[in-house]
């Protein structure tokens, strides 16, 4: 079986000299062979098979290729697509050198190449036409085409297979965050708040577990679209677990009356921030002084709770359960500053009481906000850098598959090890980032790693 090796072409085999050492000469080239810095790549393909990722997402695709002329299946472009963002390979340009890596090759159908003058993974051309799938059939190029709503039903589907069970309650935690764009993309608008051109994508999480990424036009409300991303949410949810409570928990950007009053009618709970403003400052005074006093007393911060009904002049429907939060907080040179909170929900004071309701369930959103970091900062969820809006939210859809990959080997690997909760970056760079030398025979592929590799016990777990 022939190994695959450098690209010739783009391969720098010249020796490069470094100052020596210990009497010796240091010189280095790119002539290694089958050598990979990916090794750790084998633990993405055994979390792959124990999800079925790879192979699921694949099914959202319709392939109108001719199958007598196609050379790299579906399958393997999708992989190897998600693959390279996991391992941090962020651009398509990656892929024309990354296609030879022997590790990467094991996520093929195939390390023979189905043609000797291709390599077993897909280049950056192949690659960018899966990326750019077309509205229909008719474009001549690009016969990859992605069904979108196959897309966001996996994403919940993958959510529910990762239990075993029903759980008795989840909380379902939405937010829309800065997409920046440095070009003349489609649904490019400037955003008031962020301060530059850019996308405005909504999440939901729960837990660690992703269920929606959704692209859109920054020049709309932070909750549109909410309530459809919910209903159909929440629909497939209680298709699975009919039993199951549900709590959606956002900032003050979805304390809107139609999600609230969806909510009501579909007896989900919800806990949303709520912009302070005068009435609601007023309706706290009392909380407010009291807080003030116990601040200047102590030199701490100070802070006490009010539960009260509250309505809007015209934009709510209804009167709804608010609790605020009187804090007085003590600035560098000891004096109090206020900082009244507020958050409205529809769940029972008997069973959670303002304080309990403020500290323990809504502050607890906060780490909502790490899993988009992972997703923008570590798996390049950011990188819209094409023309067309349909395309960026492929490559939104491709990161955040990367992101569920490594959260399902997170979660089912390394419970029992020192990573059980590092972030996707730390993964990478502890269990993934690995050198090896690959060897392949008739009968098995030898992946010889690193010796000194610092976390290999945590590895072999």
């Amino acid at each position: 079986i022939r190994v695959p090796g450098p690209m010739q072409t783009q391969c720098i085999s010249e020796q490069l000299r470094f100052e020596g050492f210990d009497g010796r000469r240091v010189e280095a080239a790119f002539d290694g062979g089958a050598v990979t810095s990916d090794a750790g790549a084998l633990l993405l393909r055994e979390a792959d098979r124990a999800i079925s990722l790879i192979d699921r997402v694949a099914a959202c695709f319709r392939d109108g290729r001719d199958p007598g002329r196609t050379v790299h299946s579906l399958r393997t472009l999708v992989g190897q697509r998600i693959i390279g963002l996991a391992l941090g390979y962020e651009d398509v340009a990656d892929h024309d050198d990354l296609r030879f890596d022997p590790v990467l090759a094991l996520f093929s159908d195939r390390l023979e190449p189905r043609r000797p003058d291709c390599a077993a993974l897909g280049g950056k051309s192949t690659l960018n036409r899966l990326e750019h799938a077309p509205r229909d059939d008719g474009d001549r190029y690009r016969r990859i085409a992605v069904d979108r709503n196959a897309v966001e039903d996996l994403f919940v589907e993958l959510f529910l297979d990762a239990h075993a069970r029903a759980p008795r309650e989840i909380v379902l935690d939405l937010d829309a965050t800065d997409d920046p764009l440095h070009g003349d993309q489609e649904g490019r608008f400037f955003h008031g708040y962020y301060g530059c051109y850019c996308y405005l994508p909504l999440y939901v999480f729960c837990g660690d577990h992703l269920l929606v990424a959704k692209l859109r036009r920054s020049n709309i409300d932070a909750s549109a679209g909410a309530v459809e991303a919910v209903a159909r949410l929440v629909g497939q949810i209680r298709a699975r677990w009919p039993q199951v409570r549900i709590v959606l928990r956002a900032d003050s950007g979805f304390a809107r009356d139609g999600l609230m009053a969806w909510a009501e009618q579909h007896r989900v709970d919800y806990v949303l921030g709520l912009a302070r403003n005068s009435r609601l400052v007023g309706a706290i005074a009392a909380e407010l002084a009291a807080a003030t006093a116990e601040a200047e007393r102590t030199g701490q911060p100070a802070r006490c709770f009010k539960d009260f009904r509250y309505q809007t002049l015209d934009s709510w429907s209804c009167a709804r359960r608010v609790v605020g939060k009187a804090e007085q907080l003590v600035d560098g040179a000891g004096e109090p500053s206020p900082n009244p909170r507020f958050v409205v929900t529809n769940l029972a004071a008997e069973a959670w009481p303002p304080r309990e309701l403020y500290e323990q369930l809504y502050c607890a959103r906060g780490e909502m906000e790490n899993r988009i970091k992972e997703c923008q900062l570590d798996l390049f969820a950011d990188r819209t850098s094409t023309r067309a809006m349909r395309s960026n939210q492929l490559r939104l859809w491709f990161a955040s598959m990367a992101y569920v990959l490594l959260a399902a080997l997170r979660r089912i690997a390394l419970p029992a090890t020192r990573l059980a909760r590092a972030t996707a970056g730390t993964i990478r760079l502890k269990l993934l980032k690995i050198g090896a030398l690959v060897r392949v025979s008739v009968r098995r592929v030898t992946v010889a790693m690193a010796s000194g590799h610092p976390w290999q016990r945590d590895w072999a777990i």
